[in-house]
């Protein structure tokens, strides 16, 4: 038996999770969130948003004030050919927004896409050493 500590915030986020399936939610900050991994190494931050059946042109990565966006749009396959009986996949436009770590390098962010998933990758600044300053005695 696992032992599970319990993260009330996890809770809402099953919660909301659940309640916004629903088709009668409004959606006021976008249609759909995409979920992301965050990670850390020593000398970058990855975040990987998974957006399968998003096209490159439609997504858009900008950082400003400390703050990485990532929005896009998943555009419906709509075919009036046929009648649909079922549509559980969201469509329409998202947004994420991240506040960077004080040590994120803004200027060497890169982003690629593949196999539905957008890589994210900023780099950390060099750690600032102590300087050592010397007293002079007048």
């Amino acid at each position: 038996m696992n032992v599970v500590s319990f993260n009330p915030l996890r809770e809402f986020d099953d919660f909301f999770s659940r309640v916004t399936r629903y088709p009668s939610v409004n959606h006021t900050r976008s249609e759909w969130l995409p979920p992301v991994d965050i990670s850390e190494t020593e000398v970058d931050y990855k975040i990987n948003v998974e957006i399968p059946a998003v096209a490159a042109d439609d997504v858009s990565v900008t950082v400003k004030d400390g703050v990485l966006t990532v929005s896009g749009e998943r555009r419906s396959e709509k075919d009036d050919s046929h009648k649909q009986h079922r549509v559980e996949r969201r469509y329409g436009r998202f947004i994420r927004t991240f506040k960077l770590p004080e040590n994120a390098d803004e200027e060497s962010i890169s982003a690629s896409s593949r196999d539905g998933i957008l890589y994210v990758v900023i780099a950390k600044s060099e750690k600032e050493t102590a300087r050592t300053i010397e007293v002079v005695v007048h």
